[in-house]
């Protein structure tokens, strides 16, 4: 029976993550396994992993063959290379402590570029904010100023609105309140008074 270490996929549509496990290399992607060791998230930046080291480093020993998006996961977490060091003590090239300490420099390394990778991610973002609040500075400063020549041109207008009027009513004549005279002077002679026919 050949052994893989393999991804299985959850999640919905357009948002996966996938569970790492170990299982028959003739069950389905999604089907039954041996064991669950760890879990990723490729939506994430960076994306994120959550590994059993142990287990998985006891997998690859007893001969579970990696798939190749495994075998990058497993690479980047520092399985393989624990793996490299321990058959190198097998064989008697050095012995355990010096494979711990290679061991050791090779992740202080390898978290120094995560730690670099998330701090210009962070960096990235936050002169991407800059810019985009620059741009909207800007825009808001060209709407207020388009505004304010729109309410003075509407100040400009009424005032001279305000002056036509008042140049108008200084040339019209005077209307006076009172009647003609010839309207004053007949008397109105109530209907009572009025001869009957």
């Amino acid at each position: 029976m050949a052994v893989k270490i393999r991804l299985a996929r959850k999640g919905r549509k357009k948002l996966a993550f996938y569970h790492i496990v170990v299982a028959d290399s003739r069950s389905p992607r999604d089907g039954r396994y041996i064991e669950k060791i760890g879990s990723y998230n490729p939506v994430t930046n960076p994306a994120t992993i959550e590994l059993d080291f142990d287990k998985a480093l006891t997998w690859l020993q007893n001969g579970a063959l990696p798939t190749d998006t495994c075998r990058a996961i497993l690479s980047y977490k520092g399985v393989l290379i624990k793996k490299h060091l321990l058959e190198g003590v097998v064989k008697g090239a050095f012995d355990e402590a010096e494979a711990t300490k290679r061991f050791e420099d090779w992740i202080k390394q390898n978290e120094a570029k995560i730690e670099a990778k998330k701090s210009n991610l962070e960096k990235s973002q936050d002169d991407e904010l800059g810019k985009r609040l620059s741009v909207e500075k800007h825009v808001n400063e060209a709407r207020a100023a388009k505004l304010a020549k729109k309410n003075a041109d509407l100040a400009a207008k009424a005032a001279a609105g305000d002056k036509a009027e008042a140049t108008a009513e200084e040339a019209a004549p005077e209307v006076t309140d009172q009647a003609p005279a010839t309207e004053e002077s007949a008397p109105e002679t109530p209907a009572e008074d009025k001869p009957q026919e």
